[in-house]
């Protein structure tokens, strides 16, 4: 009898087939053919059929590279997910810069041009209070950039209540003492005053840094001084807003902003780009001409800048249409308790348990932390979580009371029918 493991096709042969053709046009010929190859070592190890080696290779490259994933957890900036999705404006304009661009280059005079002028500008213009604007990486490089040029071997004075833990074990102060300046903790855990601070203030003082403590509040007996009130210590005050709103928004009263932190008197407001700005991962710095120069032109700031990608779609984001962040954030009730009541309609028609239900979004990613948005989403069986996760593409939802709650408010309703076909393929 003939060894089936001498019927495996070569591999030209199996390149050539058509059903790999998307994915070789899509990670190229090296990645393909290697897969190719582990399918083939496979057949000959008894583990799958000849005739299995391009299901078996095109099972190993769908997993190549990030997937598409429908948020339907009700967290708008899920972490785990990459927060912030960018709109189709901003998509479009990094496919524009992923070729050869003007990053670095003014074509009037065909000279070097500050990097990235026209995200910059375009930061500048949304916040008209900062006297100049600077990015990097992301918001922790952004305060490692500020202890590092203005308090190096000096001191940070700071709030014990303001010594905040993000996600990951990852520890504020950690991150300021590896800068070389040190902390100088005043106040209590729920209380610090304005003596406080002054009383700190000294010849090694690089600055007073203000911190949101985005991800978690302290009620009851509790009190500190807003930005306003620390202003004019003599000292420059750094504030951390954390969460990347520039201006103030209705929906999050609460929440700080760059435009208004400035006018209350931060010489240097620090945010994310891919929070409440809603665009990609990048630290933003807004403040006084002065010092924003010197972080500029400190050293590290050329190992914390960004790329031609994250400024063209910021750029995009600032000066385009509302991103999806910021259309999920306003969505109104009624209208996602109707979307929900139509996808599950649907979803009985094709045999499923389905029910429409009120639910409570968040905002996540470290924001608004108290802020409850009013939501709605499809109720199935709690058994379907993991298969749904494992679906292509993936749908994550959160499991309540024991039942499967997939929340719209942070699905797109140009998404629904993804949702609904996806739901429809795992059940089937």
């Amino acid at each position: 009898m003939t060894d089936p493991r001498r019927l495996i096709p070569r591999t030209d042969a199996v390149l050539a087939d058509l059903r790999l053709a998307e994915a070789l046009a899509r990670l190229g010929r090296g990645r393909v053919k290697a897969a190719v190859g582990d399918a083939q070592r496979r057949v000959r190890q008894g583990v799958i059929t000849p005739a299995q080696v391009v299901e078996s290779a095109l099972d190993e490259l769908t997993g190549s590279g990030p997937r598409r994933v429908v948020n339907a957890t009700g967290v708008l900036l899920h972490t785990n997910l990459g927060r912030a999705p960018l709109s189709r404006t901003a998509i479009e304009a990094v496919r524009a810069a992923a070729g050869t661009t003007d990053v670095e280059l003014d074509l009037a005079t065909g000279r070097r041009g500050r990097r990235g002028r026209a995200a910059m500008a375009a930061l500048a213009r949304a916040v008209p209070g900062a006297g100049d604007v600077h990015v990097v990486n992301n918001n922790a490089a952004a305060l490692v950039l500020a202890a590092t040029a203005l308090a190096q071997g000096r001191e940070i004075v700071v709030s014990r209540g303001e010594l905040v833990e993000i996600g990951d074990g990852f520890r504020l102060p950690d991150l300021i003492v590896s800068t070389g300046a040190r902390l100088r903790e005043v106040g209590t855990t729920n209380r610090t005053s304005v003596a406080d601070y002054a009383e700190a203030i000294g010849p090694d003082t690089g600055f007073v840094l203000k911190v949101h403590p985005s991800n978690y509040r302290i009620e009851g007996f509790a009190a500190t001084p807003d930005v306003g009130e620390l202003a004019g210590l003599g000292v420059p005050l750094v504030a951390d807003a954390g969460s990347g709103l520039l201006r103030p928004d209705p929906a999050l009263p609460d929440e700080p902003d760059a435009a208004t932190w400035l006018a209350a008197g931060a010489d240097l407001v620090t945010a994310s780009g891919d929070k409440l700005l809603g665009g990609p991962q990048c630290g933003l710095l807004l403040g006084s001409a002065g010092l924003i120069d010197r972080l500029r032109r400190h050293p590290l700031a050329r190992a914390l800048r960004v790329d031609k990608l994250t400024l063209a779609a910021l750029e995009a984001t600032i000066e385009g249409p509302p991103p999806p962040t910021t259309l999920a954030l306003h969505a109104e009730p009624v209208e996602l308790l109707a979307r929900a009541r139509t996808l599950a309609v649907r979803l009985a028609d094709k045999g499923l348990a389905a029910e429409a239900v009120a639910s409570v979004a968040r905002v996540g990613g470290g924001g608004a932390p108290c802020v409850e948005l009013p939501s709605a989403a499809v109720a199935l069986d709690e058994s379907l979580a993991a298969v749904l996760r494992l679906g292509e593409p993936p749908v994550l939802g959160r499991v309540e009371r024991g039942r499967l709650l997939l929340d719209l408010r942070a699905v797109a309703p140009s998404d629904d029918q993804v949702l609904f076909d996806a739901v429809v393929a795992v059940c089937g």
